[in-house]
């Protein structure tokens, strides 16, 4: 018991010294004056995974067609403004793309980036939704470690990214993945509409394939700050590189799972990279001994 009161106290003062090189200019920012909100939410996320299926068990699913267009096309809007916001931001303040320390000052693009940089935060709690949809839907199988781990830790490392580090180095990867992020969720909007604009979205397989050159771009990006001895944190670097290498594998078994294993019956239609909220072609399944025609609900 001593010991883990040790601990616990230890790591009190840890976070309090932390917060002492912590930025100044975000603390009074939105969800960033302490990490409780941001927990509050994962952990309400997390709590969502096991009530909302039981909720849905004797219920039909919601089918959200519009609804899924609506929010889809949405965060398009939303991740094209990050990177735009990202891109012009740094090219104004001369942010080289190989080796960017963090500028803590007020500088109007230094805010500017730091602000895109929040956003950018705020839209992977927005994500939970993804998740939301799957279970109103009743796609439970789309639920998957992959989709999990990728929606709850990305928020919670981005407060963490936001808090200590929300410039410099960290507009690389962010940039990135909110341009993908257009495209993904590009494609999930326009497959939301049905099978008539669905069979002409012959790409998904390749959202996938660029995603994981992100995750390999963002290791050789990282591990050229730290053999250059570049001044950005090199712990955030060692976590990128980490962080990368999880989703690196979890993306290959994933690409491997539903592109290239030949399976031995004919399935659905699978999710486009794990973590897709799209509407598939209508179907029939069998759920709880009951055949329903997926994709038909009660409510749009």
């Amino acid at each position: 018991m001593e010991t883990v009161i040790h601990f616990m106290n230890d790591s009190v003062e840890f976070y309090k010294w932390s917060l002492t090189i912590a930025d100044k200019r975000v603390e009074e920012w939105p969800m960033m004056s302490s990490p409780l909100p941001t927990l509050g939410i994962s952990v309400l996320y997390l709590l969502f995974l096991w009530v909302g299926p039981l909720y849905m068990q004797n219920r039909e699913p919601f089918q959200l067609r519009k609804t899924l267009i609506v929010y889809n096309f949405s965060m398009v809007l939303l991740n094209f403004y990050i990177c735009k916001e990202l891109l012009l931001g740094s090219r104004a303040a001369g942010y080289s793309y190989l080796c960017q320390p963090v500028n803590y000052s007020n500088d109007v693009n230094e805010v500017r980036i730091a602000s895109a940089l929040w956003w950018y935060y705020i839209s992977k709690g927005v994500e939970f939704l993804d998740t939301v949809f799957f279970i109103m839907r009743k796609k439970f199988n789309q639920v998957s470690f992959l989709h999990v781990y990728h929606h709850c830790t990305m928020f919670i490392l981005w407060w963490i990214g936001i808090k200590w580090v929300p410039g410099g180095q960290s507009f690389f990867g962010a940039t990135i993945n909110s341009g993908i992020h257009v495209l993904m969720y590009g494609y999930y909007g326009l497959a939301a509409f049905g099978p008539k604009i669905q069979k002409y979205l012959w790409w998904k397989k390749y959202l996938t394939i660029i995603q994981m050159i992100q995750f390999h771009v963002t290791i050789g990006h990282a591990t050229h700050s730290l053999y250059t001895g570049c001044p950005f944190p090199a712990w955030m670097q060692w976590a990128l590189i980490g962080y990368a290498v999880t989703f690196i594998i979890l993306f290959a078994n994933f690409y491997y799972q539903t592109y290239r294993r030949q399976p031995r019956l004919k399935s659905a239609k699978p999710a486009v990279n794990g973590i897709s909220n799209g509407t598939s072609k209508t179907s029939e399944v069998t759920e709880n001994g009951k055949k329903q025609k997926k994709g038909k609900g009660k409510h749009d």
